[in-house]
């Protein structure tokens, strides 16, 4: 039973008891009513359509609760996640694209693949690499970008997405005289309701009241309103040309995925009937990756010209005697000409046709129903250039995840297994993928809100699953009207609590190089942004060079008696030291980076005292020895009896002589120069001291207790 508990373990819920059930379903009703307006919320802030929120909050939360060892920690989508994936898929797919949204799915995937291995070989450690103040620099960085990043939906301007955030959010901030005011009234409106709620009725679910009340008045008033047109219909012949160019490199890529797919069809075959080597596969594989530059280029054209399009504001004159209405720059519109009162956006440019944005932006229809169950589309490519963000989400993923759980496990007492986390949580992205998903992970805000509601089990996240369920079947049409304004102030109440430079400072004074190591992490996640793996890649490298840096100058100390009789630091304490014995207490670990630094001292020592012809090596501070460490050692021994010094050893770690023993060193410095303790060493020492000269008076013995 225990191992199958281990295999499955979900089963220690069982028997289900009525308090449980009641407190989960009470626990899991509350938290699906903060869950559903923000997992769309995030699903957008990772580039994709709102409803892709709710399919990465069905599946996930459910099987990282039956396969988690936390019993409250709520899996589904998350800002960070979410902000690493858009980051991740920005450069290789447009936002919100069929080929963006396969490669998310793709995505979560590959980190549910990571996160499983890591959990089946034991290997949660590996995640200590990403060591606390690099997490804090990170998380404060990304919470300031993800803030920034819903500017444009607050304010109902156009946002691009180029090599440079802060360059798109300067271009979102010299929009602002262009603002659509009924989007900013529905956004400020919004952060109204859920910041009066949070003060005065923390109770109440404010994020779903915000939602709920914003969408009703959104369908009122006929907040959405869109349009269609003809590129022929632009009346400013630079943007007619920048459209045309537009629908035109639209078709070409469309006849480059054609050939793309028809070529590997085509070799494919090849393949299954002749050889590898041969010369036709060589060219079709040479005419495949000539294809997929074109497109490449093909795609990025457009997504400037795209983001180029989105800018322009244009008023409509209507159609006349059949004539087709005509779009005008707002500061071209001919003084004889009245417009229809609206002002319109170019929202996407497809096949000659022109959709319309004519006022505030809202969800849209969302499909009822579950989502496909399907495998996602493989390309091994893709996979080589998605993984090292795969890597960095499903690291800062599970970081985020245990870190939660480990708190509420010290309120409610119970263990929590990390490599049985990152099992739940790999089950979770990898069956997530079969449904549509992408990246989940654990949330702070909802777990506490899971919590405090009472949960019990996981089986308060079963709950909140099949109410999503309930959710993407039946009420999906409610959600139509609800205002993207609506859904980035959602955004930016949660991550304010992200922002917490108390940990950076806190970081400085605790170590200044885990203060350094916060703060350059934070300026490289602002200054790489929108790729912020790149940031936190550079934080963790930082890190471990700075930990790498303070073990090449471990902290050495010449040793004297104390007047109470104990060993200490002689320059520190102010102590005399001894004409006969130098006694060294060296405090880190022996290893390739640091040996130099030890030969040195220890030669250094020995130069200062002439007449001393022991040295003891007071070892209890080293904790490891590698290769390079022993071989200094044999050395420094074989150097010093070469020039008549002994040299001695006391309070040897067990897996320090364990290497010695492997190596033979052990035997060399030879049993007798080998104490359990400092002062057994030196009464050793000591003894040989008086044979040789019987009124030696050693100051390391004298006042001894």
């Amino acid at each position: 039973m225990h191992q199958l508990a281990r295999l499955l373990p979900f089963l220690r819920w069982f028997p289900l008891r009525g308090g449980n059930v009641k407190a989960d379903l009470i626990a899991g009703i509350t938290v699906a009513l903060v869950l559903i307006p923000q997992s769309m919320a995030y699903a957008q802030l990772a580039g994709l359509p709102a409803y892709y929120g709710l399919y990465a909050a069905f599946l996930p939360g459910i099987i990282a609760a039956l396969w988690g060892s936390s019993a409250q920690l709520a899996t589904g989508p998350v800002a960070v996640v979410s902000l690493l994936t858009a980051s991740g898929l920005a450069p290789l797919a447009a936002s919100g694209s069929d080929q963006f949204i396969a490669l998310a799915i793709l995505m979560a995937l590959m980190v549910g693949i990571i996160q499983l291995a890591l959990g089946v070989f034991k290997l949660g450690v590996v995640v200590n690499f990403l060591s606390h103040p690099v997490v804090a620099g990170f998380t404060n960085a990304a919470a300031i970008i993800i803030g920034l990043s819903q500017l444009n939906k607050i304010f109902g301007v156009s946002m691009g997405r180029s090599e440079h955030f802060i360059v798109d959010i300067w271009g979102v901030l010299q929009q602002v005289g262009e603002t659509h005011i009924p989007t900013l009234i529905m956004g400020v409106s919004a952060f109204a309701i859920m910041m009066g709620l949070k003060k005065f009725a923390p109770k109440l679910p404010g994020v779903l009241i915000a939602v709920a009340l914003t969408t009703i008045v959104s369908w009122a008033i006929g907040f959405e309103h869109n349009g269609t047109g003809k590129i022929e219909t632009i009346m400013n012949p630079e943007i007619k040309i920048l459209a045309t160019e537009f629908s035109q490199t639209e078709a070409r890529i469309d006849g480059l995925n054609m050939k793309i797919s028809s070529h590997s069809a085509e070799l494919t075959q090849h393949l299954k009937l002749a050889k590898e080597g041969t010369q036709k596969s060589a060219a079709l594989k040479y005419e495949i990756e000539l294809l997929k530059l074109e497109l490449k280029d093909a795609e990025a054209e457009n997504r400037k010209r795209a983001r180029s399009l989105r800018k322009f504001i244009f008023a409509q004159v209507p159609g006349t005697d059949g004539q087709p209405a005509r779009l005008y720059l707002t500061s071209q519109v001919p003084a004889n000409e009245k417009t229809d009162g609206y002002r319109w956006r170019i929202k996407k440019v497809s096949k000659g046709e022109l959709k319309l944005l004519g006022g505030g932006e809202v969800v849209g229809a969302v499909p009822s129903g579950l989502p496909k169950f399907q495998m996602p589309d493989f390309h091994w490519d893709m996979m080589v250039s998605l993984f090292s963000t795969a890597l960095v989400i499903s690291l800062v993923g599970f970081m985020e995840a245990i870190s939660i759980a480990k708190a509420m496990a010290a309120k409610t007492k119970d263990r929590i297994d990390p490599n049985q986390e990152l099992i739940g949580q790999g089950l979770a992205n990898i069956l997530g993928s079969l449904s549509q998903s992408y990246p989940a992970s654990g949330s702070f805000s909802r777990s506490a809100v899971n919590l405090n509601a009472g949960a019990r089990t996981g089986m308060s996240s079963v709950f909140t699953g099949a109410i999503v369920l309930v959710t993407l079947i039946f009420l999906t049409p409610l959600l139509y009207h609800l205002p993207q304004a609506v859904l980035a102030a959602v955004i930016m109440m949660a991550v304010i609590g992200l922002v917490n430079f108390k940990a950076i400072k806190h970081a400085w004074h605790a170590h200044k190089h885990d203060g350094i190591a916060a703060i350059v992490t934070f300026v490289a996640t602002l200054a790489f942004a929108p790729h912020l793996d790149n940031g936190i890649m550079v934080g963790a490298g930082l890190a471990i060079v700075l930990y790498l840096y303070r073990t090449m100058s471990p902290r050495v100390a010449i040793l004297g008696r104390y007047h109470d009789g104990t060993l200490r630091d002689a320059k520190i304490s102010n102590l005399p030291t001894s004409d006969y014995i130098i006694a060294i207490r060296y405090d880190g670990s022996l290893y390739f980076a640091n040996v130099s630094y030890f030969e040195d001292t220890i030669l250094e020592a020995v130069s200062k005292a002439p007449m001393a012809k022991h040295l003891l090596i007071v070892a209890d501070g080293i904790n490891q020895l590698d290769a390079s460490g022993e071989e200094v050692i044999r050395h420094i021994v074989e150097r010093l009896r070469s020039n008549g010094i002994r040299v001695c050893f006391s309070g040897l770690k067990k897996q320090v002589i364990d290497v010695m023993r492997h190596t033979g060193l052990f035997d060399y410095i030879g049993q007798p120069n080998i104490f359990p303790d400092e002062n057994m060493a030196l009464d050793n020492i000591y003894a040989e001291v008086l044979a040789a000269d019987p009124n030696a008076q050693c100051r390391l013995m004298m006042k001894r207790a």
